[in-house]
């Protein structure tokens, strides 16, 4: 907990939250104006659905980056600040150390996506959309989300600490940005081999083309899917954590 505590008072002063929203307010504005479009010319998708699957859509594309950016400012002040060996001076474990990092950029990242749902809450309502808030739905949203964003957060901080340049950790944002916007587009065998696909993947509402009408069906995920990710998030963690911890510095 003292590790924990120090890093996040080290990030005070990083405005990295504020960062993170004004990504979120381009991504829902992005969002949300593409919803009412379709919904304005299409009464028939003025459902929540409708929204999930775009949230998710666009998810897939900003929230790979949103943890690039969170991942690298956290760990670039290791790299700058070359205070690796005062905390071994005092001894504070690198292991330690690496679990903290891990924990406040998924505190983050967690806090952005609780605020995505209040904005699709607050959308639809605003709307006035006949449904009920699907909270069900919202929910399995949320988990999805997050869990794909852990595993993300483990891969990002790896290389952001096994690296000091942290250009390369910022491409493989952009790059897993791509991929996940991208990821509907693949063979399912294909796409499940790379992590940002499971922002799409882990979606509680899918779409179908029937006679050039859009409609929206609800799915179930499954057990499979979930424990394949925690395995490649179990794998990232442990295997960035083992080689920073063995990393000279």
């Amino acid at each position: 907990m003292r590790t924990l505590w120090l890093e996040f008072y080290k990030i005070r002063h990083k405005r990295l939250f504020l960062m993170l929203a004004v990504l979120l307010s381009i991504e829902l504005a992005w969002g949300f104006m593409a919803v009412s479009i379709s919904m304005t010319k299409n009464p028939d998708a003025q459902t929540w659905s409708a929204i999930l699957v775009t949230i998710t859509a666009m998810n897939g594309l900003f929230l790979p980056i949103g943890s690039a950016v969170i991942v690298s400012r956290i760990c670039d002040m290791e790299h700058r600040g070359r205070t690796w060996k005062l905390l071994m001076a005092a001894s504070v474990s690198r292991k330690a150390v690496y679990a903290a990092k891990f924990v406040s950029a998924a505190a983050l990242m967690g806090g952005a996506v609780i605020l995505q749902v209040f904005a699709i809450m607050a959308f639809g309502i605003g709307f006035g959309l006949a449904e009920p808030v699907p909270i069900g739905l919202l929910l399995r949203f949320v988990a999805g989300t997050m869990l794909t964003n852990l595993v993300v957060i483990a891969l990002q901080q790896w290389v952001s600490l096994a690296i000091k340049n942290q250009a390369f950790s910022l491409c493989l944002g952009m790059i897993g940005g791509f991929i996940g916007m991208t990821a509907s587009l693949f063979p399912p065998q294909i796409g499940r081999l790379f992590i940002w696909s499971y922002y799409v993947d882990f979606s509680p509402v899918t779409y179908q083309y029937v006679n050039e009408t859009m409609l929206f069906t609800t799915r179930e995920i499954g057990i499979h899917l979930p424990i394949i990710v925690v395995l490649m998030g179990i794998a990232f963690f442990l295997a960035g954590s083992i080689h920073v911890s063995r990393q000279d510095v």
